[in-house]
This record gives C-alpha cells, structure tokens and sequence, in this order.
C-alpha cells in the first residue's frame, strides 16, 4: 500500500493506477453542492486548492469549547457533483477528488487533461474515517450550514483506493 502526502504533484498522480491502494495524509478540503458552487462563483478564496484534494463529504462535527470534533466523515455521492469538476480543475488545479460511486464519464476527459485523481472511500465508513482526522484546521462558509461548509482537515494514513486514475482507467 503506497503512502501519500498532501500537497500531491503531477508526476506522483501519474504514476498511480485505478483499483491500487494507497493511504493518504496531510491536509484535505470537504466539499458538497453548496460549496462547489460559492467555490465556482468568486474570483478569488481565503484558501488555496492548488495541488490539494476535495473530499466529497458533509461531515458531522460538533464544537467543544472553541475546538470543533468529526463525528463522522463519510463520503457523499460524487457522481451528482460531476457538473463542477471541469470548471473546477480549470480554476482552480485540483490534484484529486475523494468520494464514492465514481464520477460520470464525461468528466473523464477532463481528469485526464488536468492529471487528476479520483479516490474512491467507503460509503457507511463515516465512523471509522474520522479515526483518520487528526484535526480541524479550520472551516470557511459556516453560513451555508455544517455540512456544506469547506473544512480543512489534517488527515493521517486515510485509506483510499484509486478509483480513476489520470490516464482515464478506472475501477467502475
């Protein structure tokens, strides 16, 4: 099982194919519909996605004091958030999206072109993928609610497959 670390580069991604392994660490953003679309409409974010990775997720917190905990973390259904990822990755350069259920194959083309990678998690494993975040490091975009809103974990050796690869292969 091969070990990642955020920021991930262009010829890391090249090198890893669908169905392979891998446990990944560093730093993730989650995003759902809501902040894929504020993310789309500004010109400019408080955060940078350049070389980092969207995990599909509206995770379950809760604030202790002025520290926020993952509940649970589980991976939404990638496919309907399909409609952003090309502008997405034109934008903004996203090194790889985490998710479950894949992604339409209209956005294949565009992985390819930007050198991106899908990962695939399991879907009803939100408990034990918040055993993976080490913290909150911070949450932009409270307004549209916890699950919609962008927070930034620290992640350690969360386990992920490659579900689509950068060369268009993939385990769907």
């Amino acid at each position: 099982m091969k070990k990642l670390k955020t920021p991930l580069n262009e010829n890391l991604l090249t090198k890893l194919k669908a169905g392979e392994k891998i446990k990944l660490s560093g730093k993730i953003f989650t995003a759902r519909d809501a902040a894929h679309e504020r993310i789309l409409s500004r010109n400019s974010l408080s955060f940078s996605l350049e070389n980092q990775v969207i995990y599909h997720c509206g995770p379950l917190v809760s604030k202790k004091n002025k520290d926020w905990e993952i509940i649970s973390a589980g991976p939404t259904t990638s496919t309907r958030l399909s409609k952003f990822i090309s502008p997405l990755l034109e934008k903004y350069k996203v090194s790889a999206m985490i998710g479950k259920a894949g992604l339409d194959k209209t956005t294949f083309t565009s992985l390819k072109e930007h050198k991106c990678v899908y990962f695939s998690y399991t879907g009803g494993a939100g408990a034990l993928a918040s055993k993976h975040i080490e913290k909150v490091k911070d949450v932009y975009w409270l307004d549209l609610g916890e699950p919609e809103a962008v927070w930034e974990l620290k992640i350690k050796d969360f386990p992920l497959i490659v579900g689509i690869d950068t060369f268009g292969n993939s385990i769907y």
